[in-house]
């Protein structure tokens, strides 16, 4: 929107700056040009005219943004990218676009989306809390639907897996935007497979010829984390078996499971910092069954993990480095890496995601279909409004 304000202002002053110099040089100063062509500056009002009702279109937009949590890290920097997206829009904080936050409640969510509607919102972007739920997703949409208002769904999934298209489909003038759940999965257990088969020797601990390996879960029946559970298992373990290695087995056989869930499905750092500490006490070099690799579903526990490692005395400089892998390439994530005391994370692109919802607003904003524009974007098969940011692997090479 203001890329169009600065464009339409800029041929506005071209058109000011052709009236002035349109008479000519062929005839006398005293003497009136008679001309058949449209005067100027009736190009002018109408540019003039096109840019008030763009500053207007600004001026009345409402877009209320709601997060599950504000404590989520990979969310904080998509909130930041957000914000700043949402400003260069022209859109004011706390009066062009306000965020809310739900802290993990979804009731409270629901009383802010009423709370926006009612402050005359024009279009909802959501990050809802209970992931996968289709009632909840059409609980929103038909309040917003009610109102006329677009929403852009984003980051959280808002269908079971297998009921793919069931809300999105059935509505019209809404939006998801978010990442392809099984494929951070992939490439996370790509990674880790590949990194195991040139380093075994030395992950392999107590020699026994096999990787123990703990697995933090963010969220039960969340589809992002049920993917990256799975599959950052069984791709690492396709890697290893193609390399003539054993299949990794889980350090605790008591547990069916193979996983330790964030109980409060927050997918914190403290949850994994104190699973890692009690599995620490228990599962040692000393006893012979140190845990060798940690796979986390977010960088968040990843972090935690290793705060417990360190703790311990490992992953410092000197010291042994138990593999971590994580997912969103957070700036902490980063240092952890470059200090050598994290292996390596799948990048979430916050900044990528942030610009795609911008651009969604601004067609909310402009009077456009919400849609519109987007070919560039890459567009969930057998969908049309459903938009995935691609992910990609970080080591820090």
């Amino acid at each position: 929107m203001k890329k169009k304000i600065l464009a339409a202002l800029l041929c506005l002053s071209m058109a000011a700056t052709m009236l002035v110099g349109c008479g000519g040089n062929d005839a006398p100063a005293d003497e009136p040009v008679a001309t058949d062509e449209p005067v100027a500056t009736d190009e002018a009002g109408e540019v003039a005219d096109v840019v008030e009702d763009e500053v207007a279109a600004v001026e009345d937009a409402f877009v209320g943004v709601f997060w599950y949590t504000f404590s989520d890290t990979y969310l904080s920097s998509v909130r930041t990218a957000l914000d700043a997206e949402l400003t260069g829009l022209g859109l004011e904080a706390e009066k062009g676009f306000m965020n809310y936050d739900a802290n993990g409640s979804q009731t409270t969510q629901m009383e802010q989306i009423d709370t926006a509607i009612q402050m005359g919102a024009t279009c909802l972007v959501v990050n809802v809390v209970e992931a996968g739920s289709e009632d909840v997703a059409r609980q929103i949409l038909d309040k917003a639907t009610t109102a006329g208002v677009p929403v852009v769904f984003f980051n959280r999934s808002i269908e079971a897996e297998g009921n793919e298209g069931t809300v999105l489909g059935a509505y019209e003038n809404c939006a998801f935007v978010g990442t392809d759940a099984p494929e951070a999965g992939h490439m996370q257990g790509k990674m880790i497979g590949e990194y195991l088969v040139a380093n075994y020797d030395a992950c392999d601990l107590n020699g026994d010829g096999q990787i123990s390996y703990a697995m933090f879960m963010g969220q039960l029946g969340n589809a992002e984390a049920i993917a990256r559970t799975q599959y950052g298992v069984e791709d690492a373990n396709a890697v290893l078996v193609e390399a003539g290695k054993p299949e990794l087995v889980y350090f605790d056989a008591a547990n069916t499971d193979c996983y330790q869930v964030d109980q409060q499905g927050a997918w914190s750092a403290a949850a994994a910092q104190d699973y890692m500490k009690t599995n620490l006490s228990q599962f040692s070099e000393a006893n012979g069954n140190m845990i060798e690799l940690v796979i986390c579903n977010n960088d968040g526990m990843a972090e935690g993990a290793v705060t417990a490692l360190q703790d311990a005395g490992y992953n410092k400089e000197g010291a042994t480095v138990i593999p971590v892998f994580g997912v969103d390439a957070t700036d902490a994530a980063k240092a952890l890496i470059a200090q050598g005391a994290m292996i390596g994370t799948i990048k979430q692109d916050a900044e990528g995601m942030a610009a795609c919802i911008a651009d969604l607003v601004n067609n909310v904003n402009a009077g456009a279909g919400l849609m519109d524009g987007t070919e560039g974007y890459n567009i969930a098969e057998g969908f049309t409004n459903k938009i995935f940011i691609p992910y990609a692997a970080y080591t820090g090479e």
